[in-house]
């Protein structure tokens, strides 16, 4: 007679090494389900997972190679691709590598999919593929867009406004059910460091290290008027699990929060954690980015989608993590 264990449903999640990935692997895992992990540890840790290291199968692989992805499908009834080159940074100074991750990867999930008969796919997109929207709150029928083709910041939206369009049109045909969701700005602690909220704590910290001044001036990247809007990752890990239980096939959902804040807001509350009042420096903007980013998340908020936690309780404890933990920051090569 076979165990219990071996008759539940077994989930295969790409890039589950990650900071989402591995928040995902461990809510599975509670939720009763088997889980294996394909991850390259490029960006991902097995870290994450290393109390879950007796109750995961771990595939130590690329994305990109087609074998392996192939070996790491055997017998999954869901996948949930989350595998990518994320990070702006890495949008600037490796667009080739961003896209090939994003394209040939989800390429060999797709034919990993056909090949093993896998009824369901879960795909992680994003919301740099509305680029600059022409309304906020953003909805998922806003146009997808990619503005310049010279810009190397739009690779990344390129891999996943092509994965979109291949898992619908693929899904149609070969699946039971394909849902693509689409995070926007997930924070929390070890969510890496190429993102705004780390950054921030890093020169934050250094600049109060050169002086004991309470009011500081603090640079940073356009005006400081620039608005996005944070999930906490409990609450985006929440969001999936409800789009695995109610989310609709060939279903495209947004999961973030309306909690619109500014980027001057943001560097103002992270002067706080360190004491400090800010006195905002404006710079250069990033080449591409948008000065608005809010979702309309009226669509997962209707199979009861309800995110809980405030920017303003939770991004001390965000902080914090970063600042104690600020040695392990890998060294930036220019």
């Amino acid at each position: 007679m076979k165990s219990r264990i071996a008759n539940l449903k077994l989930h295969l999640v790409t890039g589950g090494a990650g900071f989402v990935g591995s928040q995902l692997v461990r809510r599975l895992i509670n939720s009763g389900y088997r889980v294996r992990v394909l991850d390259n540890q490029f960006r991902g840790s097995f870290d994450r997972l290393k109390d879950l290291e007796e109750r995961i199968d771990f595939f130590q692989a690329d994305i990109r190679d087609r074998d392996s992805v192939l070996k790491a499908t055997e017998d999954v009834k869901c996948i949930w691709h989350l595998a990518s080159i994320n990070g702006t940074r890495y949008f600037y100074t490796e667009p080739d590598l961003v896209l090939d991750v994003g394209v040939r990867g989800f390429l060999n999930v797709l034919d990993a999919c056909i090949e093993k008969k896998v009824p369901e796919l879960m795909l992680a997109s994003s919301s740099e593929v509305y680029q600059t929207p022409p309304q906020i709150p953003t909805n998922e029928s806003v146009p997808m867009s990619i503005p310049d083709p010279l810009n190397p910041r739009y690779s990344y939206a390129t891999a996943k406004i092509a994965s979109e369009i291949m898992a619908l049109n693929y899904g149609r045909k070969y699946f039971k059910r394909v849902i693509i969701f689409r995070p926007h700005n997930v924070y929390g602690p070890d969510m890496g460091w190429e993102h705004v909220i780390p950054q921030m704590v890093l020169r934050m910290r250094t600049i109060c290290k050169k002086t004991n001044k309470s009011q500081i001036k603090f640079p940073i990247q356009g005006t400081g008027k620039e608005t996005r809007a944070f999930v906490f990752i409990d609450d985006f890990i929440d969001g999936l699990m409800i789009l695995l239980e109610r989310g609709e096939h060939l279903g495209i959902y947004n999961i973030g929060t309306t909690e619109e804040v500014t980027m001057e807001h943001l560097a103002k509350e992270t002067g706080k954690y360190f004491g400090r009042e800010i006195e905002i420096v404006p710079g250069e903007p990033a080449k591409g980015g948008t000065p608005r980013r809010c979702p309309d998340i009226s669509k997962i908020s209707a199979l009861g989608y309800r995110p809980k936690c405030k920017l303003s309780n939770v991004l001390p404890l965000v902080i914090k993590w970063y600042d104690e933990n600020a040695g392990k920051a890998p060294e930036v090569k220019e």
